[in-house]
């Protein structure tokens, strides 16, 4: 994964996929926290992850909002536009991890959001909490203005409306229980397919 600054040396004529670009997932976790956060917090890696990939694998997202007892999910927000990904739509692939769905470059984008003063990462207990700075708040919000994140802001509030108040753990149970054999039963590092 690389900087968008460092790809300045590149010939023009290689193309550039979006999932290799640093900025790109930085971007996303920004509206994520802003989004699915408390008051732009997340507490706890794991919690974040499975928000993560119910935004990232829209038809897993479906399944397990169809799960749901109609009277547990909330209602949806009035002025929510839900944008549909085509199906089989994955906007960039996670792999099998010990706790569910992860992403192995998390460490590397959230080194960089509080590098620049974007978040701030804490240890509380055994977990940790990832809460946007004022910058990061600012910078999340001129981005989910962006017409082009417009689809990606969609898709968080609906993951937000249905999954924010639920915790990690319970995210993570859930996914293993609906998708034993997509997610619980691929090795561990497999890329998870829809």
């Amino acid at each position: 994964m690389k900087s968008i600054d460092s790809l300045g040396m590149q010939p023009a004529s290689l193309p550039l996929a979006a999932d290799n670009i640093l900025e790109f997932h930085a971007a996303r976790l920004l509206l994520l926290m802003e989004i699915c956060g408390t008051a732009g917090r997340i507490d706890g890696l794991t919690k974040m992850a499975k928000l993560d990939f119910f935004t990232r694998y829209p038809d897993f997202f479906a399944v397990a909002r169809a799960s749901l007892p109609a009277s547990s999910e909330p209602a949806a927000a009035p002025n929510l536009k839900a944008v549909q990904p085509p199906a089989g739509a994955v906007e960039a692939s996670m792999v099998r991890h010990h706790y569910g769905p992860w992403d192995k470059r998390y460490y590397h984008v959230l080194a960089h959001l509080e590098a620049r003063e974007l978040i701030t990462v804490s240890k509380e207990g055994r977990s940790y909490r990832l809460a946007l700075t004022s910058l990061g708040k600012s910078k999340a919000k001129l981005l989910a203005a962006k017409p082009s994140f417009e689809p990606l802001v969609a898709r968080l509030r609906e993951v937000k409306s249905v999954f924010g108040r639920k915790s990690g753990t319970y995210l993570k149970d859930l996914i293993y229980r609906l998708f034993d054999e997509e997610v619980g039963r691929r090795e561990m590092g497999g890329v998870i397919h829809t």
